[in-house]
C-alpha cells in the first residue's frame, strides 16, 4: 500500500504481506540529503509548452496533461528511489540470473520514492534485471549468495513494476505504475541516452519517452543501504505509454505494439515475413525479432497487419508505394524522428543495423491504419559506435546512406520530396537558431545537467565514480569529445556532415 507524506520523516508500521517478510527499518530509512535544486521544496508545475526560439513547439509532461507524467519526469527536483529487498528474495533473484541470466522474472521489494519534502512508499511492488547485451549480475560472482559484509556490487539496468503483485492505484505513483532504471553503462559523460531523448521532445517528437536524471539505493534487510549512484529513469514503451498519447497523437489506443529488434529471428529489417521471426511477449527472456507487446488472443491478427505491412513495403512498385506509405503514415513526422536519430549517431538502429525500434499501428483493421516508429535504447550514440553495417564513423556517415538493412528508409530516400523532408529536418536541427543540435546550445544543457549530480556519481559499485569527456573505452572513435568544443567535438563535426549533404 501507498503512503504520501507532506514531510521527509514519516512513520508507518510495516504488516507482513504475501509470502515473504518485510524488513525491519525501511520505514525510518531518508537516502541522500541536498539532491534538490532548492532543498525542501516540492517540484513546481510545469508550463505549458511555448515555441521555443526557432518557432518549434517542444514536446513536454505538460503536453500529456498527466500529474503522474508531470510529477515523476519532472526535472527540477531529482528524485531518490531506494529498493528494499529482504535478504532470501534477493538471493532469489541472484540465483534466477545464475539458472538463466536473460530471464524477465519479478521478485519482491518495497520502494521509498523521494522527490522533494514528499516521500511515498510502496510496499510489494516487483524488481527485476533489464538489458540485453548490458545485463549483469548485480552483485559477486556466478553462484555466490548476498554477503552482509564487504558485498561486492555491480551496476545493473532494474525494471520496477509497482503494481506487479497488487493491480490498484495505490502501487503507483500519481498513477506510473512503472519505470525503467538504466546506469550509464560506458558513457562517462553520464548524459548521451538522456540527451537523445530530450532533444527529441525539444524538437517535438511526442513518440519519445519521457527521462530524467535520479538517484539509487538498494537496502538488504536492515542493513545500511547500498548507495548505487545516479542512474537515467526512463519511461516505458508499453500499452500506457500509447494510452497517454491519444488525443492530437496516435488518436487510438486500441491498436497493434511491435518491440522490434535484432533478435533470434536476425534483423528487424522490415524485409522478411518468415513466421518464425514474430512471436508475442512470452515473458520468457527470449529477445524475438518483431515481438507483440499485446494479449497472446490478438497475436495472430496483429502479425497479420504487420506481414501484409512488410509485403506491400517490400513488394509495391514506386508509385504505388509513394501513394500507400503517404495514406499510412504521417512521412514527414516519421523523417524528423529519423532525422534526430541519426543526427544523434545512433547506428545500432533499424536503418543501418535492424535494431532497436517499436512500431504502433493505431487500429487493428488489417489495411486501414496509421504506423508510427517509436525512438528506443540511445545509449551508444555521439560518437560512440562500431565498424556495423556500412558505417565506420556515425559523426561523418552520409546522412543519406545510413544504412543498408532497413528497406523503409531506402525505399523512402528513393523519392525527392522524401529527402528534402529528411534534408530540412536536419538542417533545422543544426540551425543555431533553434537551439538543438547546434554545438553551443547542446553543450550549455549538458553541462547544466553534469552539474546537477556530478556530486553524486562516486557509488558503492565503485565503479563509473566520475564524469569525464570520452566515448565508450570499446568505440572505434574514442577521440570523440561533447564538452571540448575543439575539432573533435561530435556536434561540430556531425553539423559539418548535415550541411555537406549533397
Amino acid at each position: 500500500m501507498k503512503k504520501t507524506f507532506a514531510t521527509i520523516l514519516f512513520a508507518l508500521a510495516i504488516t507482513g504481506c504475501g509470502e515473504i517478510d518485510r524488513y525491519p527499518g525501511a520505514e525510518d530509512y531518508t537516502p541522500g540529503q541536498g539532491t534538490e535544486q532548492n532543498p525542501g521544496t516540492d517540484p513546481e508545475p510545469e508550463p505549458e509548452p511555448e515555441p521555443g526560439p526557432g518557432g518549434i513547439i517542444p514536446f513536454t509532461t505538460a503536453s500529456l496533461n498527466h500529474e503522474g507524467i508531470s510529477y515523476v519526469w519532472d526535472e527540477s527536483v531529482i528524485p531518490e528511489i531506494t529498493i528494499h529487498m529482504t535478504t532470501d528474495e534477493w538471493n532469489r533473484l541472484l540465483k534466477r540470473y545464475d539458472e538463466f541470466s536473460q530471464n524477465v522474472d519479478y521478485f519482491h521489494a518495497d520502494f521509498t520514492y523521494k522527490k522533494g519534502s514528499e516521500t511515498i512508499f510502496i510496499e510489494d511492488g516487483g524488481v527485476r534485471l533489464r538489458g540485453n547485451t548490458s545485463r549483469r549480475r548485480p552483485e559477486g560472482n556466478g553462484g555466490e549468495l548476498h554477503k552482509s559484509k564487504n558485498p561486492d556490487w555491480h551496476h545493473c539496468h532494474f525494471g520496477i513494476n509497482f503494481r506487479k503483485f497488487h493491480k490498484d492505484n495505490d502501487h503507483t505513483i500519481k498513477g506510473i505504475r512503472k519505470v525503467n532504471l538504466k546506469w550509464f553503462k560506458d558513457d562517462p559523460c553520464y548524459v548521451r541516452e538522456l540527451y537523445c531523448y530530450d532533444l527529441f521532445r525539444r524538437y517535438g517528437i511526442w513518440t519519445s519517452a519521457f527521462s530524467t536524471y535520479c538517484r539509487v539505493w538498494l537496502q538488504i534487510d536492515d542493513e545500511t543501504p547500498a548507495y548505487f549512484g545516479v542512474y537515467n529513469m526512463i519511461e516505458p514503451i508499453d500499452d500506457k505509454f500509447v494510452e497517454k498519447r491519444v488525443n492530437g497523437m496516435f488518436e487510438n489506443d486500441g491498436g497493434y505494439l511491435w518491440k522490434c529488434v535484432y533478435g533470434q529471428g536476425g534483423m528487424a529489417d522490415l524485409r522478411s515475413t518468415d513466421d518464425w521471426k514474430f512471436n508475442w511477449d512470452q515473458d520468457n527472456g527470449v529477445n524475438y525479432t518483431y515481438e507483440f507487446k499485446g494479449d497472446e488472443e490478438d497475436f495472430e491478427a496483429a502479425k497479420a497487419q504487420l506481414k501484409d505491412f512488410i509485403l506491400k513495403l517490400n513488394g509495391k512498385s514506386d508509385d504505388s508505394f509513394y501513394k500507400w506509405i503517404n495514406e499510412v503514415c504521417d512521412v514527414n513526422f516519421l523523417l524528423k524522428t529519423y532525422a534526430v536519430n541519426v543526427a544523434t549517431g545512433m547506428w545500432d538502429d533499424m536503418w543501418n543495423n535492424g535494431n532497436n525500434y517499436y512500431l504502433y499501428f493505431n487500429t487493428t483493421d488489417m489495411y486501414d491504419y496509421k504506423v508510427f516508429l517509436l525512438p528506443y535504447d540511445y545509449d551508444n550514440t555521439l560518437g560512440t559506435s562500431l565498424n556495423c553495417g556500412i558505417q565506420s564513423d556515425s559523426g561523418r556517415q552520409n546522412p543519406y546512406e545510413w544504412g543498408n538493412a532497413g528497406i523503409l528508409m531506402q525505399r523512402l530516400m528513393k523519392f525527392d520530396d522524401f529527402r528534402q523532408m529528411y534534408k530540412d529536418a536536419l538542417l533545422e536541427l543544426v540551425d543555431p537558431v533553434n537551439e538543438l543540435f547546434h554545438m553551443d546550445a547542446s553543450v550549455a544543457r549538458i553541462r547544466e545537467w553534469q552539474k546537477k549530480v556530478n556530486d553524486h556519481v562516486s557509488n558503492d559499485t565503485g565503479e563509473d565514480m566520475s564524469i569525464y569527456d570520452q566515448p565508450a573505452f570499446w568505440g572505434n572513435h574514442g577521440e570523440y569529445r561533447l564538452m571540448d568544443t575543439g575539432s573533435d567535438n561530435f556536434f561540430r563535426v556531425k553539423t559539418e556532415t548535415i550541411k555537406n549533404m549533397k
